[in-house]
């Protein structure tokens, strides 16, 4: 089995493709899943794995991250601005949510959403938790994480199919089937080559690689790229790591994540006649050793900004693409919204239908 993998895609274009579905719409799902850590304590300057329950520090790291640029873009032309900061404890983020880099062309065919300015805030812990459980979150459960530029991280979609595949919305997520937004070709969501698109009420938001800002960091195979900040506070960074987790002398090697499909068809699938394996999110499953990464996309290791080691996630070329769950401890003002929040992309939102009968 080869899980699919997303074509890089340039980060400087203007304009993306013409597309042909889609309200975007992102996962509104939420569940906790027991999972297994080492209980070996950590040595300062040490790397090892971390006990449940421990608290990793990154106090003066991106404490002063201040950002005020002019998207020419011309479905921005605005500016953009963000600014994350720290208190004794917090990591605060305030931003307008406009991206600082090119992105493709909104409305377009698949995504009639315009990108507009919105408050962004959210405030995050100094020292992050290690957690026996990996919490789900994405849509109404609040933000996986932000990057850098204040621009909401957020993979999964709220678009679905009936088992018949005969009806799917991709502004409804009732069905039993969970669409993806870039590991399939049955359906387009109007994404940009930032593997991105626009939400109803105007909010840009990435699925995968956030190409235009990896470059803007300097983002390339000799470095490791420190991109944003995932809602538990443990650091994200983008497609590069070390080979060996606890080495930074060992060779950087583009990092993959540990899913691949199922061995099993589910005999209430959708036709794969029709939707090829990996158009649905439960065509997925999390297989232990496959990649670099554990099931939040994330593991344990040195980092340019932590030679003493931290948990960290990855932004990857391969499923899941961004984590879709964190594994540390998070708080309703960090990750998850009293009362589920806000509708996300088409979530609880009228989007077009694809009536395939």
């Amino acid at each position: 089995m080869s899980p699919y993998t997303v074509k890089r895609r340039a980060s400087a274009l203007l304009i993306a493709s013409a597309c042909t579905f889609s309200l975007a719409s992102c996962s509104d799902s939420a569940s906790m899943s027991e999972v297994d850590m080492d209980t070996d304590t950590e040595t300062p300057g040490e790397v090892g794995p971390v006990d449940p329950g421990t608290l990793s520090s990154t106090a003066g790291v991106l404490c002063d991250y201040m950002d005020t640029t002019f998207n020419a873009s011309a479905s921005v032309n605005a500016e953009s601005t963000s600014s994350w900061t720290c208190t004794d404890t917090t990591r605060e983020l305030v931003a307008n949510g406009l991206p600082d880099h090119d992105v493709g062309e909104f409305p377009n065919p698949g995504n009639p959403n315009t990108i507009a300015a919105h408050e962004v805030s959210a405030s995050y812990t100094l020292a992050p938790t290690a957690s026996t459980v990996a919490t789900t979150l994405g849509g109404p459960r609040g933000a996986t994480g932000y990057v850098l530029n204040g621009v909401k991280i957020d993979a999964g979609t709220g678009g679905s199919c009936d088992d018949s595949g005969t009806n799917c919305d991709l502004g409804d997520n009732t069905g039993n089937w969970n669409i993806e937004a870039l590991s399939q070709s049955s359906f387009n969501f109007g994404v940009d080559d930032n593997n991105a698109h626009v939400q109803p009420d105007g909010q840009y938001h990435y699925h995968g690689m956030p190409e235009g800002f990896v470059t803007l960091r300097g983002g390339n195979s000799t470095t490791m790229t420190l991109i944003g900040w995932a809602a538990d506070g443990f650091p994200i960074y983008a497609r590069y790591g070390y080979t060996v987790a606890d080495d930074a002398s060992s060779v950087l090697k583009e990092i993959t994540g540990s899913y691949g499909f199922v061995d099993t068809i589910s005999e209430n699938r959708p036709s794969t006649d029709i939707y090829p394996l990996g158009t649905f999110n439960q065509d997925w499953e999390y297989k232990e050793g496959e990649g670099d990464l554990d099931e939040c996309n994330g593991r344990y290791g040195v980092t340019p900004e932590f030679p003493g080691g931290i948990y960290h996630y990855y932004a990857t070329d391969t499923y899941p693409f961004l984590q879709r769950c964190v594994k540390g401890e998070v708080n309703a003002a960090g990750g998850m919204p009293p009362g589920g929040g806000p509708a996300q992309d088409g979530a609880s939102l009228d989007g077009p239908r694809v009536d395939r009968s």
